[in-house]
């Protein structure tokens, strides 16, 4: 009994062992991203036409996105989604407030009687602006873009066992 545990065992940590082939992404020959099966990807081809989903498998140098065949030198750029900040709802939080020191301005001027040219302040627009330059900087920064070049490259990386 014990000798067919072993044997159970010993086969299936060899089937779980396999290894599948990776596309890395690379600036200046240091390793910048890896994809594998699994993974989400969304890049654009030689073509100009934009593709995104779920690398369904990488094998004899093509990546395969929703089970769609793409060779890895056909990919000119590749977008990668941040994650360390919230940027869309940070951004547009950034841009409310800009518009409601603009609001606040105004609303309060209003209620005291003064002029319209006196509402606003030279602090108060600047603030404001900041605010809203900033928040729509930040809603634009959400994508980071790697162009295929000079800086970047994308190397085909072979780890199967069964090379034919």
């Amino acid at each position: 009994m014990k000798k067919l545990l072993i044997i159970f065992f010993s086969l299936m940590v060899v089937r779980l062992g396999a290894q599948t082939n990776v596309v890395i992404l690379e600036k200046h020959g240091e390793n910048v991203k890896t994809y594998a099966t699994g993974m989400e990807i969304t890049f654009e081809t030689i073509y100009h036409q934009w593709f995104d989903g779920l690398i369904t498998a990488v094998r004899h140098d093509s990546i395969f996105v929703n089970d769609f065949p793409f060779h890895y030198k056909e990919i000119a750029t590749i977008k990668a989604e941040r994650k360390g900040l919230n940027y869309t709802e940070d951004g547009i939080l950034l841009m409310i407030a800009g518009g409601g020191v603009l609001l606040l301005n105004a609303v309060n001027g209003a209620y005291r009687g003064d002029k319209a040219k006196s509402w606003y302040t030279s602090g108060s627009i600047i603030t404001a602006t900041a605010l809203l330059a900033g928040g729509f900087l930040l809603t634009k920064s959400r994508f980071k873009t790697y162009h295929l070049g000079n800086k970047f490259a994308l190397e085909y990386l072979a780890l199967d066992l069964d090379k034919k």
